[in-house]
């Protein structure tokens, strides 16, 4: 009887962290995580006002008190429910390998901060870059958005493409700047006096940001300098392209999979 109660708790736990499973209290539960998430990274920001901080010091310490308490409850049911889902069924190795999944990774770094500020050395800026790590619950949203989703996917699909775009322009860096070099370092040897030094204007250029720091004064370097200005327009305009071409192919995976019926597999009309 005991044993029976025990696994209906827990997979009605397990319930509410699944919106599709959980029904109104579950949507209830993400909606609710998204807005403490937002507050939460909205805080941190404020907090690095020093105005704010020091007339409302209480309110940011309390704020982040309960928070912390929530997503660590949070954390904690999700782990230990993780056991009604059949893939994570051992009370052990299941949650192991649970816990090793990539969002629950984040929900762990997203509290850690907290609870190890105080075993840190007392050094303030040391500890306002840890509080900076709170940040990670912005990654969190990325559970609660399908959207978010979909992106995850698209990229995970398209990771070879983006690796021969980087490539790509990683090669077109090295040999740009290696060639502005040369065109430049006997009229700039402050300016271009080695290749790596010459990196920073080859990523300026590329980007198209343009700083105007380091600029090339004769005549060769200026025509490099637009040719090299002109393809990073399109080379940086390529993940864009990688990324829609994504997008399109998710949508009609999607649609191609919602015109047959998930139970018996037959033709939708």
């Amino acid at each position: 009887m005991f044993g029976e109660k025990y696994n209906r708790t827990k997979d009605r736990v397990n319930a509410v962290f699944s919106p599709q499973r959980g029904g109104t209290v579950g949507y209830a539960v993400d909606w609710f995580i998204m807005l403490l998430i937002a507050a939460n990274v909205l805080a941190v920001a404020l907090e690095t006002v020093d105005s704010l901080y020091a007339n409302y010091a209480a309110f940011f310490f309390w704020f982040e008190l309960v928070s912390v308490a929530i997503f660590s409850v949070e954390y904690i049911g999700r782990l230990w429910a993780c056991t009604a889902r059949e893939p994570y069924s051992h009370p052990i190795f299941g949650r192991v390998s649970f816990a090793k999944r990539p969002m629950l990774i984040v929900d762990l770094l997203a509290i850690l901060p907290f609870f190890l500020g105080p075993l840190l050395p007392a050094d303030l800026r040391f500890l306002r870059a840890l509080r900076l790590l709170r940040f990670f619950r912005l990654f969190k949203l990325a559970r609660y958005s399908e959207s978010m989703q979909v992106f995850t996917r698209v990229v995970h699909r398209k990771k070879a493409d983006f690796v021969v775009a980087v490539s790509l322009t990683l090669i077109l860096l090295v040999v740009t700047s290696s060639l502005m070099y040369f065109v430049e370092t006997a009229a700039q040897p402050d300016e271009f006096g080695s290749i790596p030094q010459t990196l920073w204007w080859g990523v300026v250029t590329l980007t198209t940001v343009g700083y105007g720091d380091v600029t090339p004064v004769t005549l060769l370097g200026r025509l490099l300098g637009g040719i090299v200005a002109m393809l990073g327009i399109g080379l940086f305009g390529l993940p864009a392209s990688i990324l829609a071409t994504g997008f399109i192919e998710e949508r009609r995976r999607d649609e191609s999979e919602q015109s047959y019926c998930p139970h018996c597999g037959e033709k939708l009309d």
